[in-house]
């Protein structure tokens, strides 16, 4: 017999209608029985549209209900610590989506808590849960790689801006197109090759595009609200002489690109295309791997983990290791030199 998960969605904006929602529901033994939101109009329409019982305007009255096992946070970035660490303190399991949080004192708050209360903490950084991700990653556990010296992660797009006014605005985002799709970019490839530990950044970010009124753009917004960054690099330096390059952008005059590349001393691999480049019998070559295709989604893990006591399946404090980089490329872009990461 397998007891039911219930779960309430802290959030009902688009993140949880397009992914939580679905995500826990396509789950054998889930029920979501809860939502909550600030605005309680935006939350009883979420209930009606998706039959769910109970509906509140604050996550203290979901987080009351005895028989809710788990959580997801729906919230913008910069009100992720509060309800995550309110839940977890409440005995409730949690996945919060990506970013961890806007910046990484409220992301170690939010570990902190996960560690006191022993419940899960997993961060919604779907991306880990790719077949090719899985691939690159066990190769990395198999040594195949050799030492690592060299990574790139990219992802550029000429016009896609966050088109949801949450993701525009610096003291609801904590940031722009860095922590927005960067995060999915830089969190796989680290994972894929171990996640080293950083220790100094350099970065550079800017605004070109997402205030003006006289670009092309791919929705509409209140451009005077727009004061976070469109464009983003960071070169980071990681224990074990590890150097990542790292480009972002929502905006920009040139063609989308997206995927990461990392080079060792005996291989070296791409990642979205996904191909493999060594020396074999006096020989260059390269190839596709063979996929690795036995292992659960990003949800069907979290509901594992719950049942079967197992560690978070993408542990916050991995997760936190990228908010502190985005914290010191902000930081650098700011002063003008490197910053150190403890």
């Amino acid at each position: 017999f397998m007891k039911e998960i219930k779960v309430g969605i802290i959030g009902s904006g688009s993140i949880a209608t397009h992914k939580h929602l679905p995500g826990h529901r396509k789950v054998e033994g889930v029920s979501v029985i809860a939502v909550c939101d600030i605005d309680l109009q935006r939350a009883q329409t979420f209930s009606d549209e998706h039959e769910i019982e109970h509906v509140f305007d604050s996550h203290y009255n979901l987080l009351a209900i005895p028989e809710i096992d788990a959580v997801s946070v729906c919230t913008p970035n910069n009100f992720h610590a509060e309800p995550t660490i309110a839940a977890l303190k409440s005995g409730k399991h949690v996945i919060c989506e990506k970013p961890i949080a806007g910046n990484a004192v409220d992301g170690r708050a939010m570990v902190d808590a996960q560690e006191s209360s022993g419940k899960i903490l997993q961060i919604g950084l779907q991306s880990r849960f790719s077949a090719e991700a899985r691939t690159l990653r066990r190769l990395y556990e198999d040594g195949f790689f050799g030492h690592i010296y060299y990574a790139r992660a990219m992802t550029i797009r000429r016009r896609g801006m966050g088109l949801v006014p949450t993701f525009m605005q610096k003291d609801i985002s904590g940031g722009g197109a860095l922590i927005d799709i960067g995060v999915h970019e830089l969190d796989v490839l680290l994972w894929m090759i171990g996640y080293p530990k950083p220790v100094e950044a350099f970065g550079y970010t800017t605004r070109k595009f997402g205030h003006r009124h006289d670009i092309v753009h791919d929705g509409d917004w209140d451009r005077s609200k727009f004061d976070v960054e469109d464009f983003a690099m960071g070169v980071i330096r990681f224990e074990n002489d590890l150097t990542v390059n790292l480009e972002t952008a929502w905006a920009c005059h040139y063609q989308d690109m997206g995927g990461s590349f990392f080079m060792g001393d005996l291989a070296g691999a791409s990642y979205r295309p996904t191909r493999i480049y060594t020396d074999k019998d006096g020989e260059m070559i390269d190839y596709e791997p063979e996929l690795v295709t036995s292992f659960s989604g990003e949800f069907e893990s979290f509901h594992q983990a719950i049942r079967q006591n197992f560690p978070s399946p993408v542990p916050a404090e991995e997760v936190l290791m990228t908010a502190k980089i985005f914290d010191a490329i902000y930081e650098s872009s700011r002063i003008g030199r490197s910053v150190p990461i403890t």
